[in-house]
């Protein structure tokens, strides 16, 4: 019996990466697999249905079941047509994975409306659209007296999460996506939902066409390649399998370990029972400033 034993899956950008790792463990795991990638650069510019057809044929090797998906994440007819065709092929949905991305970093003073946009779109609407329309469907089904669990994982980043320089556009959208899985949670528990999120590690095209991430993104000979993408499917899986405890969490993941990340979160202060002299709060508030500033984990 595996974990996701007669589960429906959608995996957006599930044609190369991590999302194809997403995609063959759920099969090996019993998911029926919808295979989401519309195949375009690292850019998002171009469209190719080879890798999305591909990981089918794979799944399909393997002894699964897997339907290819051609459609932008954030078409917003797309991604009603995205859950339309789990359910008309797989008979429901369970699970939705929203992993689809793309890179246009640039320092903030260089950057173009064009490459804001691209970004935020894929990322932001790319999560909100596919969900939204999940969201619909589950929330159809428990009127209509189906009421199981139903799971949604989202992709955020340590780029956003910790601030990484050179993305504004690419880290404001992953550190908002943490923030949709919270506020997703909360909606969506009254329909049986779960929303998580994971801010993963991993040797990707993305990751490796960052200057610089090349070498140390490398396997190492001999020893555990803690950047496979492949580690990590299995936190994935499992946050997406009736097993799961957590509901509007983030987590971190690289390679072998698996990190809760903390919200933001009210720390220190200064008060008074009165409203403040700009003077008088200028001397107070260095109270505040912090003694040592903590980094996150090692960049997506």
């Amino acid at each position: 019996m595996g974990a996701l034993d007669g589960r429906v899956a959608i995996i957006t950008g599930a044609g190369r990466g991590i999302g194809r790792e997403h995609a063959l463990l759920f099969a090996a795991e019993g998911a029926k697999v919808v295979v989401n990638d519309v195949g375009g650069a690292n850019d998002g510019t171009g469209a190719d249905s080879t890798p999305a057809q591909q990981v089918c044929n794979e799944v399909i090797a393997m002894g699964g079941e897997a339907v290819a998906n051609y459609d932008s994440v954030s078409d917003w007819e797309g991604a009603q047509r995205m859950i339309n065709q789990a359910v008309e092929t797989f008979g429901d949905l369970d699970i939705l994975v929203n992993n689809a991305g793309i890179l246009r970093d640039r320092v903030l003073v260089n950057m173009t409306e064009a490459e804001w946009d691209a970004v935020v779109d894929v990322h932001m609407k790319g999560h909100f659209a596919p969900t939204r329309w999940a969201a619909a469907y589950w929330r159809e089904q428990v009127k209509a007296g189906i009421n199981k669990p139903r799971h949604l994982v989202h992709t955020s980043s340590t780029s956003g999460l910790f601030s990484n320089p050179g993305q504004t556009n690419y880290g404001a959208a992953k550190s908002g996506i943490a923030t949709f899985s919270q506020i997703c949670a909360k909606e969506l528990s009254r329909y049986n939902v779960k929303s998580n999120c994971i801010a993963p590690g991993a040797r990707t095209r993305l990751t490796l066409a960052t200057p610089g991430l090349a070498d140390i993104l490398a396997a190492k000979e001999g020893q555990f390649d803690k950047w496979d993408p492949a580690n990590i499917s299995p936190l994935v899986a499992y946050l997406a399998s009736e097993e799961c405890v957590f509901n509007g969490e983030t987590f971190f993941v690289q390679g072998g370990e698996v990190r809760r990340v903390q919200t933001w979160t009210m720390v220190e202060a200064v008060e008074q029972d009165d409203r403040w002299t700009v003077a008088d709060l200028a001397k107070a508030i260095t109270a505040l400033v912090p003694k040592e500033r903590v980094k996150g984990p090692a960049l997506d």
